[in-house]
């Protein structure tokens, strides 16, 4: 269950989300931009993205890393990649291809047309806020991912990596049960190593 709005965990969260986001917001495009590219590098090379038959992926807002260098890579590779659309019951991903329009959604989201039939990703590029080297992350306070992680690891196991640039790096987040972490983290520096045992 997520926690109350105003618990001091939520609290905390916000705050330590709010920190991020204006590091985030704070990088010159043209970082940003080179960032992504690099990130794009670095993500393909995790065991298991490049050979994975469905990945989900997600559309860049506001001064996010643009997962879209990473998007034609898996492309070039012969991969199939699903967009998420955010509809009351969580995250519904359906297949998207080069040059197919996607619609408005909600929270600025360009998101798949409702048409096309939902699948579950075997492998998903994960947005956030806010992470820590044990694979925590902290995202936009819905709990989408969570929720559509969760869901998806009931049926068979998915790997999960978030992408974000380093200054999006925060000592520790507070987590809490329905935190889900993730399988793997890469910034525009490479891959983040990850412990549980992370300070």
């Amino acid at each position: 269950m997520a926690p109350h709005p105003a618990s001091p965990t939520s609290c905390d969260k916000a705050a330590l989300r709010r920190d991020a986001l204006a590091r985030r917001d704070a990088l010159d495009p043209r970082i940003r931009r080179a960032g992504s590219l690099a990130v794009a590098e670095h993500a393909l090379a995790v065991a298991g993205l490049a050979d994975a038959p469905l990945v989900g992926a997600f559309w860049p807002i506001r001064s996010e890393v643009d997962p879209r260098p990473l998007i034609e890579r898996l492309f070039a590779r012969g991969r199939r990649v699903a967009l998420p659309k955010v509809t009351p019951d969580g995250l519904v991903f359906r297949e998207w291809r080069p040059g197919e329009a996607l619609i408005a959604g909600g929270f600025g989201l360009s998101e798949p047309r409702d048409d096309l039939p939902a699948l579950d990703p075997t492998a998903l590029i994960v947005p956030l806020a806010a992470f820590d080297r044990r694979g925590q992350r902290i995202g936009y306070g819905r709990g989408y991912y969570d929720r559509a992680i969760a869901r998806l690891s009931r049926a068979r196991p998915v790997l999960t990596i978030g992408i974000a640039f380093s200054v999006q790096e925060i000592a520790r987040v507070p987590a809490e049960p329905h935190d889900r972490p993730l399988d793997h983290l890469v910034t525009e520096a490479g891959p983040v190593p990850l412990s549980e045992d992370a300070l």
